[in-house]
């Protein structure tokens, strides 16, 4: 009787185990950065189950390979990473210290974003005195939408490939991703097209992305050398040196000003000459005459055809009293 007792317990206990357990565990997902950890979200829905290795408020260049963090790394089945060395400083590490060999590089639970886009910034050389500076280029991209359409497909590509019993699950996820994000950039772009051309002052270099997708103009760095903080002497400096060329700037755009105020004068001069059938004729000084103005080379300050060149030749001409038109030769 107490063995059959036993039995029925045995088999009842199994029942319930197996009642408890889902039909099929999610994925597990070890990301670097919030920003892929979103991703994976997206493109995996209830299929993945997805842990941070960082906080935004995080420099991912250092972070401790911690157990708890080696604990989620040996467990993985795939890890999201930037790559292009932005992890350098720990991923080798956690990989190492967690004995996975499914999320070693090179394996199919190992994927890299940067290396499939284009990197801004490759350096031709490097070395400590410039700052941490990344040799394979600035890791940084997701501040470009393009980039993030060209990695999202890729790691859908990598999901599938992962978890192949779910993957019409991801590919559907991948197509929806795709459609709704290249909505939101044209978007984006159409509301942030006044900004092309502005200046800007940016803190750290994963602003180049920005910048470079925007078309903005980058005046400087608030940092000195890319990740090295800016001592007060530094941004006296760099204060003074923003408000000196915003100075030269206005001072040029006024000069530019009167040249084509003066410029207009002149094309109407000539015109109203040729209305009256004038017909001008090589004489010497002191007769009437056309005076000409020559532009030759590039129109730039301080250069021979500067603005200011051009207006004091152009005053001269019309200020002569026997000039009797002005040709502008460009």
């Amino acid at each position: 009787m107490g063995k059959h007792i036993r039995t029925l317990l045995a088999l009842a206990t199994l029942a319930l185990c197996a009642g408890a357990l889902p039909a099929q565990a999610a994925l597990r997902v070890l990301a670097t950065t919030p920003d892929w950890a979103a991703l994976v979200t997206e493109l995996g829905g209830d299929k993945v189950n997805v842990y941070t290795a960082t906080s935004a408020f995080q420099d991912v260049h250092r972070v401790d390979a911690k157990p708890s963090l080696v604990a989620r790394a040996r467990t993985a089945d795939l890890v999201v990473a930037t790559g292009a060395d932005l992890e350098i400083g720990w991923m080798p590490v956690l990989l190492q210290d967690s004995g996975n060999v499914k999320i070693q590089p090179g394996s199919p639970g190992y994927f890299e974003a940067a290396p499939l886009v284009h990197l801004l910034e490759v350096p031709s050389a490097v070395d400590r005195s410039m700052g941490d500076i990344h040799p394979l280029g600035n890791p940084h991209v997701t501040l470009d939408p393009h980039n993030i359409a060209i990695i999202a497909k890729a790691l859908a590509a990598r999901l599938v490939l992962i978890d192949s019993t779910n993957a019409a699950y991801y590919a559907a996820r991948g197509e929806d991703f795709d459609k709704r994000w290249q909505q939101a950039t044209v978007g984006w772009e159409a509301r942030a097209a006044p900004l092309k051309g502005v200046g800007v002052v940016v803190i750290h270099r994963d602003q180049a992305y920005l910048c470079n997708w925007l078309g903005m103009k980058e005046l400087a760095s608030i940092e000195p050398k890319p990740g090295v903080p800016p001592s007060a002497g530094y941004l006296v400096e760099l204060v003074t040196k923003l408000a000196t060329a915003a100075l030269k700037e206005q001072r040029r755009a006024r000069l530019w000003g009167i040249f084509f105020k003066l410029l207009t004068f002149a094309y109407i001069s000539l015109i109203l000459i040729m209305a009256v059938d004038w017909q001008g004729r090589d004489v010497g000084m002191g007769k009437k005459h056309t005076a000409m103005v020559e532009l030759s080379g590039v129109i730039a300050p301080g250069a021979e055809a500067s603005a200011e060149k051009v207006t004091t030749a152009l005053q001269a001409a019309f200020k002569d009293k026997n000039t009797v038109g002005v040709v502008l030769r460009i």
